[in-house]
């Protein structure tokens, strides 16, 4: 096999090893897939205004999550059912992301449990929350997080109902039977069993609280001490909505196209929701980062740091655990470079100087620059 040079080759070697169901699962968005697109072709809309003659010997990538200190300012999504893509599944996720220095989010509905999971060795891990009907079943899986070293809570909030993934109906998307959603074990809460449409669409409207609200935001920091990151949240008004409700963080997410689609791709949505958290609070990103030159333009436009999906459960299916650690390195060697490239030594001197968007306006005289 060609050697991969970048997290995009990984997608084309996923497609050819994983059944079609499974493929299909990851790589699809909701109908039109739109948002799919615009995710990735927004970022190439942003061009860098580099800065020449620093002196960048040394470059320091390293940041702090929630008071977390890790390497670089990139960590994983939560992706459901990554047993799907590889037999090892999360436990690899897990030690990639503890070798690489970054943090792992593990999904609620993740084919090993937050006990397996911890079970890797050390690490900074947050829990993906799905809000279900009965609260007991939520304040448990929250407990065993917490008891697991898990040290945030990220909570979806864009998932009243499942997106319409018209890849999964076609396929009748079920998990795979020798797989299970290993949080969930014991807790008789139905299965994710065949349907006429997508499996885990019925699943969640079956299990799923619609009636989630911002009182619920409220709820959750009444029976955890773990911080919470909102994710989901794409526009301002949101944005002061989850200050207020006490958030700790904010995940500007589109769930990688998954749920609306014509929604503005995350790094469009991105500026909005940063001004109006005011420095409060830090403000995240996922969707369509696939390059370091990506990352560096969420960080000039006001995030802390990035979180991807797709590319580690293909980059799983592909090559297991290291696979993982080939993505995680060659999007931090982009991004170090990228930063060189710009004339930025630290994450601190990425300013939004540093990039031009369409939106921008037309730049009047500047003040002179002092030597």
């Amino acid at each position: 096999m060609e050697e991969v040079t970048n997290v995009m080759e990984y997608e084309a070697i996923a497609k050819k090893k994983l059944p079609k169901m499974v493929f299909d699962y990851y790589a699809s968005g909701a109908e039109d897939q739109w948002t799919l697109a615009e995710n990735r072709n927004a970022f190439s809309r942003i061009l860098f205004r580099p800065r020449i003659l620093i002196d960048v010997s040394k470059i320091d990538m390293s940041t702090t999550v929630l008071g977390f200190k890790i390497s670089m300012p990139i960590m994983i999504a939560p992706t459901a059912m990554q047993k799907m893509a590889h037999p090892e599944g999360e436990y690899a996720t897990a030690r990639a992301a503890s070798a690489a220095g970054t943090i792992m989010t593990l999904s609620s509905w993740a084919t090993s449990s937050v006990e397996e999971v911890a079970s890797t060795g050390p690490g900074i891990r947050f829990f993906q929350l799905y809000v279900y009907k009965d609260r007991n079943v939520v304040a448990q899986l929250v407990r065993r997080a917490e008891r697991a070293g898990f040290k945030a809570i990220a909570l979806t909030v864009d998932t009243p109902r499942l997106g319409r993934r018209e890849a999964d109906i076609k396929n009748r998307f079920v998990l795979p039977p020798f797989l299970t959603l290993k949080n969930f074990e014991g807790l008789d809460l139905g299965k994710m069993d065949q349907a006429s449409d997508s499996g885990l669409a019925s699943y969640v409207a079956g299990q799923i609280d619609r009636t989630l609200s911002w009182k619920d935001v409220q709820w959750l920091q009444t029976i955890t001490s773990l911080p919470i990151l909102v994710k989901g949240v794409l526009t301002a008004e949101d944005a002061r909505l989850a200050v207020q409700a006490g958030a700790a963080g904010i995940i500007v997410s589109n769930h990688g196209a998954r749920q609306l689609d014509y929604v503005p791709s995350t790094i469009m949505a991105l500026e909005e929701v940063v001004k109006a958290a005011q420095g409060r609070i830090p403000v995240f990103l996922d969707g369509g980062v696939r390059r370091g030159t990506d990352v560096f333009k969420a960080l000039a436009l006001g995030a802390s740091g990035i979180f991807i999906g797709r590319p580690v459960v293909f980059s799983l299916a592909a090559e297991g655990e290291a696979g993982i650690k080939k993505v995680l390195q060659m999007l931090r060697d982009e991004f170090e470079l990228t930063m060189a490239l710009s004339g930025c030594r630290s994450l601190n001197e990425i300013t939004r100087n540093h990039i031009v968007t369409e939106w921008d306006a037309p730049r009047a005289a500047l003040p002179a620059p002092r030597l």
